[in-house]
């Protein structure tokens, strides 16, 4: 299925609130611990009358520091947003405390262990839980959303691809998702296949693949100084993905 089950309305409004969103969340930090014992950097973004909690994964090379214009705005959607520092990352966007501690970066797949480390600390709060990942995190959202698909509410993947080292694996993960399901990437033809293929391979009755004309690698494409011309335009199509996910009860 594509955005086109979106109507004009919802993408209106859910362009307005990207637009209008304010960065005055101020985030708290906190220290998760995974389940092999590393202590796991992050910050939370609490939204006034949470919806959902949305988990945010970075890139390589990179750390929390990804999602310092994205979280806020997120929030102000109404999802608390927690981003953390994996420890497969870097300084691309500012520091990494994990990596920094360990003083190395593992690999993608031992990066694994901080995403589900940061499920733990979601799911006590009895909200839908989001997981959100980009470049190498992508593909690792799809593997923790199929091991854990009664725990995960939806997935957002900006430019997932085959990262790990197992051929294959992220697909054959997607094949057993069926929760609604988000995929994005830059403008690169061989990025937006990749993405298609994954989400093809999902079984899930809610899928949808944004196309963007102006696009970049990663969650970085909603980040106006990286993506000047697409921002918005990304902005839209996430939240409008997100203003119709089902409601919790209550």
């Amino acid at each position: 299925m594509s955005l086109k089950w979106l109507n004009g309305a919802t993408m209106v409004m859910a362009f307005w609130l990207s637009a209008n969103a304010h960065a005055s969340v101020s985030p708290g930090p906190v220290t998760l611990r995974a389940h092999d014992g590393v202590s796991i950097s992050g910050l939370v973004y609490e939204a006034r009358q949470p919806k959902g909690i949305i988990l945010l994964f970075h890139q390589a090379g990179s750390s929390k520091a990804e999602y310092a214009t994205i979280a806020p705005r997120l929030a102000a959607a109404g999802f608390t947003a927690l981003a953390i520092d994996q420890r497969s990352g870097g300084t691309l966007f500012g520091p990494n405390e994990t990596v920094s501690r360990l003083d190395k970066a593992a690999t993608y797949e031992e990066a694994k262990a901080d995403l589900e480390a940061a499920l733990d600390w979601a799911l006590p709060r009895h909200l839908p839980i989001i997981l959100w990942g980009s470049s190498y995190s992508a593909a690792l959202v799809f593997e923790v959303g199929a091991e854990h698909m009664n725990q995960v509410s939806a997935i957002l993947a900006f430019s997932p691809g085959e990262y790990l080292d197992t051929g294959g694996a992220v697909a054959r993960a997607a094949a057993r998702v069926q929760v609604p399901i988000y995929v994005t990437s830059s403008s690169d033809a061989d990025e937006i296949q990749v993405g298609r293929e994954i989400l093809s391979a999902a079984p899930a009755r809610v899928k949808a693949q944004f196309v963007p004309k102006f696009g970049v690698h990663g969650s970085s494409t909603l980040i106006e100084t990286r993506n000047p011309k697409g921002a918005a335009e990304n902005w839209s199509h996430v939240l409008a993905f997100l203003s119709a996910l089902p409601k919790p009860p209550g």
